[in-house]
């Protein structure tokens, strides 16, 4: 019996010290040297403060900047911890709204986004991403499509000529990972960066 339980026993003990210790070390290790700072978040600092990351987005409600990709995450109530509340972008609790292209509920957010989306630009049409989540609801990026609708808007609101916001987009779009991987996008947070620093000239 115990021949049969000792080989067990150090194969169990080997692959745990291997792939629980040894590989993450490992791979934590290699990141950190080839990637410094993917490795620690992508973080945008301003001013010695962190004021976001690369890879989450945050909610923009002004309508002086532009507003990403709408986020389905939720958290703990403050007021009762065994219920949980719309938290957009909240990283602790990646996820999506999990309703179905038939739920009432969903159909009937849409059709009020679209609307309000409309109201706000009625001669070109609503970009998807700007009235659907993605499944992480963390999403930082939008369509170029998305950030040129919302141009209009924002040019308006920080009384700027609306080609000055466009060409600023237009510096802001990301080509396809190696011309084929993805497509063209936007990062919100950094391209609202950019229109605080042009803004305050």
């Amino acid at each position: 019996m115990f021949k049969l339980l000792r080989p067990a026993f150090v194969l169990l003990v080997s692959l745990t010290v291997i792939t629980g210790l040894i590989y993450p070390l490992a791979m934590t290790g290699l990141a950190g040297a080839l990637f410094p700072k993917q490795a620690q978040g992508s973080l945008i600092v301003r001013d010695g403060k962190v004021i976001g990351s690369e890879l989450i987005g945050q909610s923009f409600t002004s309508d002086r900047y532009f507003r990403g990709r709408l986020s389905a995450t939720t958290g703990t109530d403050p007021s009762d911890p065994s219920k949980t509340v719309p938290q957009p972008y909240n990283a602790a609790n990646s996820m999506g709204s999990n309703l179905g292209p038939t739920n009432k509920a969903l159909i009937d957010r849409v059709k009020g986004d679209v609307e309000k989306l409309r109201a706000e630009n009625p001669s070109t049409p609503v970009p998807l991403d700007l009235v659907t989540t993605t499944a992480s609801g963390l999403d930082p990026d939008i369509s170029p499509a998305a950030a040129y609708f919302q141009v209009p808007r924002v040019a308006k609101a920080r009384n700027l000529p609306e080609a000055d916001v466009k060409q600023l987009v237009d510096r802001h779009i990301e080509s396809r990972l190696f011309g084929l991987i993805g497509e063209p996008h936007i990062n919100v947070l950094a391209l609202n960066l950019d229109l605080d620093r042009v803004a305050a000239r």
